[in-house]
């Protein structure tokens, strides 16, 4: 059946061909057709350009020269033996057909047009949001127009090093795939797809057409959890450290961590150093309860979480309470100690009745109890362990003042011109000023320090220890001795025989070095005076001329 409708361009072009070559040549030439020459042969040309075909004959009694073809033709220019035509706007591949007669004989000549063009579209296909390290990574380039396709390649790029090339084929668009296998020195790496249109045979160049790099971003995840570190429990609105790490992380420093107290989101710190990751904060539990922890850390869509139970008690007091803490001697004291519920309390080592209840200690105030500490101890178990709190005080007894009898001696018996220290002590609360002032002269003599004694140190001394309370007094009898006039007399005389004695023998080894000395004589004769050795009894001369 004949297809309805007008046919196209390009069958008419076919048809005609036909005829020419089939139907008008004379009878005994067909199969023996002349070449006509079409210049260029075969050309390449880019889309959309004008091309200029010349069709050409040497027979000298050529006719006319026609060509056919499905573009757009002018004719440019014609003489005997040749045609020239001018094609506009070069689309698509075609074949041009060149024909006329020579001496009644038909002539054709044939050259194909290939027209190239450039990829419409180069695009690398959208990367994974994040890639694991380890895994496989498949890189698809896309690929829409580009002529012709035997000449076109798809090259797929990590920066600039080739990963992999295939021919685009011939589908539309062309998709060209390569796979990679993920690596930690992908991470942050721009992958893109290049297609490249070679036309070197054909007397042209290597054409070039490049995608848009995309950035690569790989991860590790490791399958353990995160090592969350708080403690078994915690006291009620006191903060205690929360502390969370993960270690074989990549990269570290783009991971999230969340750290939360229940239903409470805790302000976290976060220090990420080589692959490992710390999150650190600070919580506070505002209740008895056991509350969770979590921490959780994501990173390329991964997650890993770790899980805590934190028990928050109540450890109130204790108190340890002195009903005076300054008391007057002989007067009652009462000492209490106090704590919470649950609470055993231990006062100066003895226990409470029960867990809750308060230990109590009663006194009757004397100077001994001045400056007493006393301790309150309370115990608490929670989970097992046993939580200590102490609390001390110390109580102040008001007494005195009071001068120590057994270290104030009443009578005392010193020579004269020797030194000694007057040993008194006073004690008291508040502490007393304690001074010693002779009867009479009202002469200070010090207390507790040396101090030499002279003959009219001898007397009375009300020696009065003094503070807001009252003042304690103690008589002293001091006795100086003055010293015996024989006895310095014999010392005396003593010395003066014991320098005699010392003077004498020093006489006497002065002369003893004397007598083995020799004496020599100067003799005058000689006009060098030679030395020689007389005898000790001899004296030396010198004459003198």
């Amino acid at each position: 059946m004949m297809p309805s409708g007008p046919l196209p361009r390009a069958c008419w072009t076919s048809f005609i061909s036909l005829l020419l070559v089939c139907c008008l040549l004379p009878p005994g030439t067909q199969g023996q057709e002349l070449q006509l020459r079409v210049e260029p042969q075969n050309p390449v040309v880019p889309a959309g350009e004008s091309l200029l075909v010349n069709c050409s004959t040497d027979c000298p009694s050529a006719g006319l020269i026609f060509l056919e073809t499905s573009l757009l033709k002018e004719s440019v220019g014609r003489g005997l033996g040749w045609a020239a035509f001018q094609l506009s706007n070069v689309t698509g591949d075609t074949q041009l057909l060149c024909s006329g007669f020579c001496n009644g004989s038909q002539m054709i000549g044939f050259s194909n047009i290939t027209v190239y063009r450039f990829p419409e579209r180069v695009e690398l296909a959208p990367l994974p949001h994040w890639q694991p390290m380890g895994e496989n990574l498949t890189l698809r380039c896309m690929v829409s127009g580009g002529a012709p396709r035997d000449h076109l390649t798809v090259v797929l790029l990590r920066v600039e090093k080739e990963v992999g090339r295939q021919p685009a084929g011939d589908g539309e668009p062309a998709e060209v795939t390569v796979t990679v296998l993920a690596s930690r020195d992908d991470h942050g790496a721009n992958f893109s797809c290049r297609t490249e249109l070679d036309l070197r045979s054909q007397g042209l160049a290597l054409f070039q057409n490049s995608s848009a790099p995309r950035k690569l971003r790989t991860f590790a995840m490791p399958m353990t959890p995160p090592r969350l570190v708080v403690p078994r429990f915690s006291e009620v609105e006191t903060s205690w450290p929360v502390d969370c790490t993960l270690d074989g992380l990549f990269p570290a420093s783009e991971a999230q961590v969340q750290l939360a107290l229940g239903d409470q989101m805790l302000n976290a710190t976060v220090v990420s150093h080589d692959d490992t990751l710390t999150a650190t904060a600070t919580a506070k539990a505002e209740q008895e309860s056991t509350q969770e922890i979590v921490c959780n850390v994501t990173l390329g869509g991964e997650s890993r979480v770790t899980r805590e139970n934190v028990k928050a008690y109540s450890f109130q007091g204790p108190n340890l309470t002195l009903k005076e803490p300054n008391a007057t001697e002989g007067t009652t004291v009462t000492v209490t100690c106090a704590a919470g519920p649950r609470v055993r309390v231990t006062l100066d080592g003895v226990p409470a009745a029960a867990p809750g209840q308060p230990a109590h200690l009663q006194l009757n105030a004397t100077a001994k109890d001045d400056r007493r500490t006393f301790f309150c101890n309370a115990t608490l178990e929670v989970h097992g362990v046993i939580l200590h709190r102490n609390r001390s005080d110390q109580l102040r007894v008001l007494y005195g003042p009071k001068i120590d009898r057994a270290k104030c001696p009443q009578r005392l018996t010193w020579k004269d011109r020797t030194m000694h220290i007057l040993q008194c002590q006073a004690r008291g609360n508040p502490n007393p000023k304690l001074q010693c002032l002779q009867e009479g002269s009202k002469f200070k003599v010090p207390v507790g320090i040396p101090f030499l004694v002279r003959l009219n140190y001898s007397g009375t001394y009300n020696c009065q220890a003094t503070s807001s309370r009252g003042t304690d007094v103690l008589t002293v009898m001091m006795d100086v001795q003055g010293r015996n006039p024989i006895a310095i007399t014999i010392v005396l005389g003593v010395l003066t025989i014991l320098g005699l004695v010392i003077f004498a023998a020093a006489l006497v080894c002065v002369f003893g070095v004397q007598k083995r000395r020799d004496i020599y004589h100067v003799r005058q004769s000689s006009t060098w005076l030679p030395l020689a050795p007389q005898q000790p009894d001899e004296a030396v001369a010198v004459e003198l001329s």
